[in-house]
């Protein structure tokens, strides 16, 4: 079996971090369980398509005639984890769908109005829209945002932050301090009602940049998500559909990056539980992942390849942990870490867990017990439920002669998995920054 310390030295680094070959793998058994897993966790396209519905239709509310946004050419787009098509099914019919939204009024300035009148302003709308469509339940403000509760039968609610354009400022600040500006055209400024320029008219607002990063998501997908796109595009030409590749939204393609994406995220929920305030933010899992993925074709040998490298961008300049936004060089996610080092605890902590517990259900080669393995992680419903499935499945495929494999090209063979990681936790490098 190859060690951890082995398998970074016998890898090349590029762009400064190490890539990590197909040394790391998983049984087939692994790999269908993984894949089952990874479809028991996905919400089904009827609410992707339910959130679309809901945001388009707050648009709409803001572009009437009578809308008091309606000159400053008001846009209203979704963003997070229902964007990058990683949003995972709630356990209960209590929990919710939390879906992001952004508002952005492309005609104001920051020189027009303060970010409380901004938030104000759209807070006006959206509770005139709450009237209109009666919604029961009141519209709550937060911190950076506005919230409108649906019924609970609809199961989510939305969270909108009011926004306008930045490019110009964040491009100027990037040209300054000599990053990497690619991403600049789609920044925008957003309200924070704790900052101390909230209620004054000044250059100074909190920044922000969804739709950059889901560009960037996309380029870390690679191929794998190129093809599964134009997949989808011809199957709809063939019922008839008039559409580009830009018509297939991103949640209409499942990649092995994403699938891993929301079964580390589920293992995070159930580790944390019962402390829900240290959880290590899916901003920060997200991203790792995304910077560990090397374009792996099935859930498995990408569910490896990230918890192997995922610690690998994170950074110490002597001071503080960076883990940068890449699409703004100078947005730290782990900013809280200095103050609150339990954080920054949690999360090693929980990639240590994460590492024992997958790595050790990749060496099995039978469904029943990679999902007992599993169970305390996952929850013991989601498991039990998943290893139901795929024994039954894999019953139906061994008279068959197929596997269960979701696979671009073909699934990891039955050999020893070569998988172990190292109890050294790595000291994280100088930034390099993101050029």
């Amino acid at each position: 079996m190859v060690s951890w310390s082995e398998v970074l030295g016998s890898n090349q680094k590029k762009d400064g971090y190490v890539s990590i070959e197909q040394k790391i793998t998983a049984t087939k058994q692994a790999e269908e369980y993984l894949a089952a897993l990874a479809i028991a966790l996905e919400i089904p396209q009827s609410r992707y398509e339910q959130a679309e519905r809901s945001y388009k239709s707050v648009g709409s509310w803001l572009e009437r005639d009578a809308s008091q946004v309606q000159g400053y050419a008001p846009e209203i787009y979704v963003q997070g984890s229902f964007k990058l098509g990683t949003a995972t099914k709630p356990e209960t019919a209590e929990e919710q769908y939390d879906i992001d939204c952004v508002c952005n009024l492309r005609n104001v300035t920051k020189m027009k109005m303060s970010q409380a009148e901004l938030k104000a302003l759209i807070g006006d709308e959206l509770e005139l829209y709450r009237k209109d469509k009666n919604m029961n339940k009141a519209l709550q403000e937060g911190r950076r945002c506005w919230t409108l509760e649906y019924a609970d039968e609809a199961q989510f609610h939305m969270d909108i932050v009011p926004a306008i354009p930045n490019e110009a400022d964040q491009r100027a600040l990037f040209e300054a301090s000599r990053l990497d500006a690619q991403f600049a055209e789609t920044a925008i400024a957003i309200t924070d009602n704790e900052e101390a320029g909230y209620r004054h008219v000044t250059q100074d607002w909190p920044r922000s940049n969804p739709r950059g990063y889901a560009e960037w998501f996309k380029t870390r997908m690679g191929d794998v998500f190129v093809q599964g796109r134009e997949q989808i595009l011809n199957e709809m030409r063939s019922k008839g559909v008039t559409a580009s590749v830009e018509d297939v939204p991103v949640y209409r393609v499942r990649t092995p990056l994403q699938s891993a994406i929301m079964i580390l995220k589920k293992h995070r929920d159930t580790m944390f539980a019962d402390d829900p305030t240290d959880k290590p933010i899916s901003i920060i899992l997200s991203t790792l992942a995304a910077h560990a993925y090397n374009g792996e074709t099935t859930i498995g040998a990408a569910l490896m390849a990230i918890l192997a490298g995922m610690e690998q961008p994170i950074k110490h300049d002597g001071v503080k942990y960076i883990i940068a936004n890449p699409t703004d060089g100078t947005e730290n996610f782990a900013d809280k870490w200095e103050k609150k080092p339990e954080r920054k605890d949690a999360f090693y902590s929980w990639l240590a867990q994460a590492r024992e517990d997958f790595s050790a259900a990749a060496n099995l080669v039978e469904h029943r017990r990679i999902g007992s393995v599993l169970s305390d992680r996952m929850g013991s419903v989601l498991a039990g439920t998943v290893t139901a499935s795929v024994v039954a499945a894999a019953a139906v495929a061994d008279g068959a002669g197929h596997g269960l494999v979701r696979d671009a090209s073909k699934a990891s063979t039955d050999g020893p998995p070569q998988v172990s990681f190292g109890d050294e936790p790595r000291v994280p490098d100088t930034p390099d920054g993101f050029a």
